[in-house]
């Protein structure tokens, strides 16, 4: 007996962290064809909604909205930089802080993908009602994880 209840407790189908993981990746397949007109990958995305969020932030600051380490940040803002959509400069301030803001290009996408998160949230679920639930439950569940891995492990 104790046997088949672990051998649920290691289906795949029982996996909380899998379900959560094929989710965020059949979503972001979602986010696809509207992120190829704007020209950007979602990572890319992501960074650009922070930026319009905040016109300027720090390498650090973008990191920890994004959940991001600096090594996985750095080659992507390298990339929105190259592309046209961000600027990277040290702050006169502070050398050490890498300072990001967005191009006028940049600042424009933001008018392209004004209609992005309706139709997204449209195609997921039934009503607005459902779509605020289902944000509230998954930020609760982020924010109790992150607050125990910094509490477990410093980060």
């Amino acid at each position: 007996m104790e046997s088949n209840i672990a051998d649920q407790a290691l289906k795949l189908e029982n996996q909380l962290c899998f379900t959560i993981y094929a989710c965020s990746r059949e979503i972001t397949k979602l986010y696809q064809p509207y992120l190829e007109q704007l020209g950007v990958t979602y990572s890319q995305y992501l960074v650009l909604i922070v930026l319009w969020e905040r016109e300027q932030c720090t390498v650090k600051e973008l990191g920890e909205a994004l959940y991001l380490d600096s090594g996985t940040l750095t080659p992507l803002l390298k990339r929105l930089q190259t592309a046209g959509l961000i600027h990277r400069e040290r702050s006169a301030q502070d050398e050490r802080k890498v300072l990001i803001t967005l191009t006028d290009a940049g600042s424009q996408l933001r008018h392209q993908a004004l209609s992005i998160p309706d139709s997204i949230g449209s195609k997921i679920c039934k009503d607005t009602e459902e779509f605020r639930a289902l944000l509230e439950q998954f930020n609760h569940l982020l924010n109790r994880v992150h607050q125990y891995n910094k509490d477990s492990y410093g980060k």
